[in-house]
């Protein structure tokens, strides 16, 4: 989140398309359904690379715990949705392609409680 009005940084990257206006509702419908399909794409990393992944992205007392709740999503068939976004945000924020790390967090958070839904 910035403030392009407040901040000479956040004004530089609105303009720079680095920040975008979440409440311009122009193009946002083929924006969001092109953002689901790069945020869904099917993607399995080996259980030592999601470590990585993890290790890199969480603080040291975090890291277990959502390494493991990963490890269940990814063969949980309704959570596994919110494996592929932490994996593909974690490729688009190493890329440098914004600011995907609180993705990352969020796609925990969401795993967590698609686990909890009965299949």
């Amino acid at each position: 989140m910035g403030f392009p009005a407040r901040d000479e940084k956040d004004f530089y990257a609105y303009k720079h398309g680095i920040l975008r206006n979440l409440f311009d509702r122009k193009n946002s419908k083929q924006e969001s359904k092109e953002y689901r399909q790069k945020m869904n794409k099917e993607v399995s990393v080996s259980n030592e690379t999601l470590r990585a992944y993890v290790d890199e992205i969480f603080r040291k007392d975090l890291r277990n715990s959502s390494y493991y709740i990963l490890i269940e999503a990814k063969n949980h068939p309704r959570a596994v949705i919110a494996y592929y976004n932490f994996i593909n945000a974690y490729i688009l924020d190493q890329n440098g392609e914004g600011s995907y790390g609180n993705i990352c967090c969020l796609a925990v958070d969401r795993a967590k409680e698609l686990l909890k839904k009965k299949h």
